[in-house]
């Protein structure tokens, strides 16, 4: 009789946690019970009261008390819709209630079972009987609609903000869904000048005003998921991070047409990121297409960087041969445009997990998306007059005698496209480079290595 009697009073608290969602509140509703008569109801309200306690069962406590004339709530039962969180177990717990009855269980913060059990411990001087699991599917379910019909708000609000020009496509948010090592939040814009309206989205750690900023920038096929095994150790330093993804990856805009990527025009997107976040005392971090664009950078600001961390890439500046590594890779691309990315990436770094390949295989939900990873190694200059090559030699020309800075050089030795022997070449024309840390077992992709090279840096760069 106890159970039908418990589904009678959780539906009253579900229409509770139902005014909740219509004020705009995380549906919560709870209810007091005494001698079979409804003495109090609350329902969630932090949003609108502008209070962290609000919660449904802080609410349906207080109202309790007011009506008993007493804090103590002897020989009352609350129900209320989601498994409460230890501020409102320990309250019911000094309100001396009965009984806890409580619907959906809440795996983050649940305190009576889920994640703790305050509830459980015989050494507190009141025992307060809990059930959960009553009508769990309704009330998780009303949960779930509500933030599902949140996140459709959001993409909403976002898209008025940003609006997908017709010429690009947009990977929908839910294919970056519970990525593995990568929780940062997302920023974007899309008011840059040489964007005209694409949207880039770049990541954004660490305090504003941090001494240090390292600037990451992936390559081709990759994108800012790349660099998730390096973060946290510059996060730790306290130093900010940002890692944009370049237009045609990750999260950012795809235009449909290979001719959208030009290296002048990406070079000025990048250019112009620098600027509107005003990022100074910047160590870049470039590998493949980040060097090959990234590398480019600092002769325009010299005064906005102080660093370099330069893992396996090259500047292509159409006066020298490319790496046959590079001739195959590109001749591959040719041959295979749809290859898979994330077993790309695995066949260089096996240590990867399903997971963890999928992510990288995510920008890229269908062939259409793909226009940069067609693009990309086509846009490599070659020759003397190539796109890029003059502003490549320029850059050749400003680390060999210009550069101010302190440099690190990181080595996949097992790189078959710019390997030991590219990142040689390269070392001898950057001003003042000590001799590369070369990494045996690591591939084309060093980042996928990079928790012991970021620890390096740190050092490397305070010292």
């Amino acid at each position: 009789m106890k159970m039908v009697d418990d589904a009678h009073w959780m539906r009253l608290a579900l229409a509770e946690a139902q005014a909740a969602a219509s004020a705009g509140e995380v549906p919560v509703g709870a209810i007091v019970v005494k001698d079979g008569q409804v003495i109090a109801t609350g329902r969630n309200a932090p949003v609108q009261d502008h209070d962290p306690t609000a919660h449904a069962e802080i609410a349906a406590l207080r109202a309790a008390a007011q009506r008993l004339g007493n804090y103590r709530l002897d020989g009352c039962s609350l129900y209320v819709t989601l498994e409460p969180c230890a501020m409102c177990s320990g309250a019911m717990l000094h309100a001396r209630l009965a009984r806890v009855v409580y619907g959906a269980m809440e795996p983050k913060t649940g305190a009576a079972g889920s994640v703790l059990n305050l509830f459980g411990h015989a050494e507190i001087n009141h025992q307060t009987e809990v059930q959960g699991g009553v009508l769990a599917e309704e009330c998780g379910g009303l949960l779930s609609h509500f933030f599902a019909q949140r996140r459709r708000q959001q993409r909403a609000e976002a898209l008025a903000r940003h609006p997908l020009r017709d010429d690009a496509l947009r990977t929908p948010d839910a294919a970056f869904a519970n990525l593995p090592g990568y929780s940062w939040a997302p920023h974007y814009l899309s008011d840059l000048p040489s964007l005209a309206g694409l949207r880039m989205h770049y990541l954004d750690e660490g305090p504003r005003d941090a001494p240090r900023t390292w600037l990451c920038l992936h390559g081709n096929p990759a994108w800012s998921y790349l660099y998730r095994r390096m973060l946290p150790a510059f996060l730790a330093a306290g130093d900010r991070v940002v890692a944009p993804d370049l237009i045609g990856f990750g999260k950012s805009d795809k235009p449909k047409k290979e001719g959208a990527h030009q290296f002048e025009w990406h070079r000025q997107v990048l250019l112009e990121l620098v600027e509107r976040l005003d990022l100074r005392n910047v160590v870049l971090v470039v590998q493949d297409w980040g060097g090959i664009l990234g590398l480019t950078l600092p002769m325009a600001m010299p005064d906005r960087f102080g660093g370099l961390l330069v893992m396996n890439t090259l500047l292509a500046t159409g006066d020298a041969p490319l790496p046959q590594g590079f001739v195959d890779w590109r001749a591959m691309c040719r041959d295979k445009p749809l290859y898979g990315v994330g077993r790309l990436l695995a066949r260089g770094s096996p240590h990867l997990s399903p997971a963890e390949c999928a992510a990288y295989d995510a920008p890229f939900p269908d062939k259409g998306y793909r226009a940069a990873l067609r693009a990309f190694p086509e846009r490599v200059p070659a020759a003397l007059d190539d796109p890029g090559a003059a502003l490549s030699r320029a850059a050749r020309d400003f680390w060999h005698h210009q550069w101010q800075g302190r440099s690190l050089m990181a080595v996949g030795a097992q790189d078959p496209v710019l390997g030991l022997p590219t990142m040689r070449a390269l070392q001898h024309h950057i001003r003042g480079c000590p001799e590369p840390v070369v990494l045996p077992h690591a591939g084309h992709f060093v980042q996928e290595h990079g928790e012991a090279i970021a620890a390096r840096a740190v050092e490397y760069f305070t010292h």
